[in-house]
């Protein structure tokens, strides 16, 4: 375990490396004691010195739920992040690259909590009647730690690589569609670099805000109602850099652009 100073000497180290969009060695490189707690505690502080700074969290995202991911990073646990108001963008939103590391991009599905979640038994049935609407969704992952060799505990302490989040337009009940078999194609500059469905994430979506509900129990806290819960991606990460077109056909759901300067 880290020692509190610690945790927070790395909570600013990230804080900084996010301002000046930089990248600092591996944690686990310096501190290989590190464990999967001392990364949430890292956060935390993170997170915490954030919303004083007068930032409001509306969600959480939730990584690595796909073989897929799992596969792309060589990491197989889930883990989860905070998303902040200023990090969420409308279809067609132009993105500055400039202010991120390592940028890629990920496929999801957002659900919208109508009412709050709680475990420790949470099931995927609790979520599908506590969701108010569910809405397509990209990623935009920001890396602040070096890429290679990187542990979970480098990704949870890293606010679990999350950047932004690109929303769709069309919002769907649980009832109005199959969340397992919502397809995902994603293009970069008109080219096909990526497709899944749905059911890569846990063999339903909802089963990663499940999870997520069980894992706040054992930290004595909840999803709240009107918070995005980004699921986790159904396809690997794509690289993108200024001057690449993003667009992402969900099916059913509609369709996602972006662009990248």
């Amino acid at each position: 375990m880290l020692s509190p100073e610690t945790i927070a000497q790395l909570a600013e180290e990230l804080a900084q490396a996010d301002r000046e969009h930089t990248v600092i060695p591996r944690i686990t490189a310096r501190y290989p004691e590190a464990t999967v707690e001392d990364s949430y505690a890292i956060q935390g502080v993170w997170r915490d010195r954030m919303i004083a700074a007068g930032r409001t969290l509306v969600g959480r995202k939730i990584g690595l739920t796909s073989k897929a991911m799992q596969q792309a990073t060589g990491i197989t646990e889930p883990d989860y992040g905070v998303m902040f108001d200023d990090t969420v963008h409308p279809s067609g939103v132009v993105i500055d690259t400039s202010k991120y590391s390592n940028v890629r991009i990920e496929v999801e599905l957002a659900f919208v909590l109508a009412k709050p979640l709680e475990g420790p038994d949470c099931t995927l049935d609790d979520v599908l009647a506590a969701v108010d609407y569910v809405v397509p969704a990209l990623e935009v992952l920001n890396s602040h730690i070096e890429l290679e060799g990187r542990t979970i505990v480098d990704t949870i302490s890293d606010n679990a690589a999350y950047g932004a989040m690109v929303l769709g337009e069309t919002k769907k009940r649980v009832d109005e569609v199959d969340l397992r078999w919502v397809p995902g194609v994603l293009s970069k500059n008109g080219e096909i670099e990526e497709t899944g469905v749905a059911a890569g994430v846990l063999g339903h979506p909802a089963t990663g805000v499940a999870w997520l509900a069980n894992k706040f129990h054992q930290h004595g806290a909840r999803l709240e109602a009107g918070e995005i819960i980004l699921a986790g991606s159904f396809t690997r990460p794509m690289w993108v850099a200024a001057g690449d077109e993003v667009l992402c056909d969900f099916g059913p759901m509609g369709t996602i652009a972006c662009r990248f300067e």
